[in-house]
């Protein structure tokens, strides 16, 4: 088996998906060539034995193969293959690409993804699954169902909710995400971050997955040990949706100089109504594959799909908070769906060359139970 490195990340703002957001005049196609024409001109690449970009919403602006038609429109040499693991679609298409490369089928492969939210919303697929009983079960529901069984309360909610737009803020502020942004569209940084919160700009907030008996009587029914549903996120402690795409060069042998190894990586799946401990199953798997540990590594960059699921991680696995999202998360600049998994790819990286750590491992969780995890060791 062939070693698998990270060559180079780069990824746009992340702007607010909805009219007049910072990048919602952007298509999707145009932030792919926008990233595929800055990947060239950092590392020369012009070329690649394939291009997997993830997608969650494949329809209108994202369909018919997006991949294969970014190649085509910016003369970037690559087959192109798009593909869809609902929200875990970035990570896994950085996953696929260093599977390629680490059995010798591929040399060079740049993956990544894209979603633009507000020209391509959430669910306009009219998928299949969303019509079925477990698939019609909001992810905000789903983290309430977290929050209830494992008994937390509204104000730790709240408090980390403050805490990742802290931290996001001071992030931005001290540079740290500038060596991956590709600016774009006018937009020079993550557009929801809200500098300046306190925790009364949290507490005031209405629950926001309330009022859904019939999504209710479904969850009641699948987990007939739940009495009842505690409606505690609200916006504040809810990912963000964005507009936004990220892009990684995958390889090996490659002239250049590389940033981080792929050390392992894993996909998990879990009860389709809860679905949405499955990245903290990756991460798990990941780590026992590699014999690794929790404590051995430093940077853990797991994508906040509300915030339940990011205070049970850090119970479960001991993680504090001087390791676990620590320049902030999707809480507080956005969740685009195909593309996070690559923006936290590009996170992690950056934030192991900062600290000099040695691990660091990009999470996402998705709908109906799956998840998926990179392990990275930084070169």
């Amino acid at each position: 088996m062939n070693d698998v490195y990270i060559y180079e990340c780069v990824r746009t703002p992340r702007g607010k998906a909805r009219p007049g957001g910072g990048l919602a005049d952007v298509t999707p196609l145009a932030m792919l060539e926008a990233l595929l024409a800055a990947l060239g001109e950092r590392t020369g690449v012009g070329a690649a034995d394939d291009l997997v970009v993830g997608c969650a919403t494949q329809n209108g602006e994202q369909g018919g193969n997006l991949a294969r038609t970014a190649a085509l429109t910016t003369g970037f040499d690559a087959p192109g293959m798009t593909l869809n693991r609902y929200c875990t679609s970035g990570i896994d298409a950085v996953r696929t690409a260093a599977a390629l490369v680490a059995s010798g089928a591929s040399r060079t492969v740049v993956a990544g993804g894209v979603e633009s939210v507000s020209r391509v919303p959430m669910f306009s697929d009219r998928g299949p699954l969303w019509s079925l009983p477990i698939g019609s079960i909001h992810m905000g529901v789903a983290a309430d169902v977290v929050a209830t069984q494992e008994g937390f309360e509204r104000a730790e909610l709240d408090r980390y909710g403050l805490r990742t737009q802290a931290l996001a803020a001071k992030a931005w502020a001290a540079g740290r995400y500038d060596r991956s942004l590709v600016r774009l569209g006018g937009l020079e940084r993550d557009e929801h971050v809200r500098p300046g919160l306190t925790i009364e700009s949290f507490t005031g907030m209405e629950p926001s997955f309330a009022g859904t008996p019939e999504q209710d009587e479904v969850v009641l029914k699948h987990l007939p040990e739940l009495d009842e549903i505690r409606h505690l996120h609200t916006r504040g402690t809810s990912p963000s949706l964005c507009d936004a795409a990220g892009l990684v060069l995958v390889g090996t042998g490659l002239d250049l100089p590389p940033l981080a190894r792929v050390a392992g990586t894993a996909t998990a799946v879990t009860d389709p109504v809860t679905m949405l401990t499955a990245g903290q199953l990756a991460v798990e798997e990941v780590l026992a594959d590699a014999g690794l540990s929790a404590d051995d590594v430093e940077v853990f960059e797991f994508a906040e799909a509300f915030a339940a699921l990011c205070l049970k991680f850090q119970r479960d696995l001991g993680v504090g908070d001087d390791r676990f999202n620590v320049n902030g998360g999707t809480i507080a600049m956005g969740h685009a769906f195909g593309a996070t998994g690559a923006i936290l790819v590009a996170a992690c990286v950056d934030e192991l060359h900062r600290r000099g750590a040695r691990y660091g491992v990009a999470a996402v969780s998705g709908a109906a139970g799956s998840g998926s995890a990179i392990l990275l060791e930084r070169v």
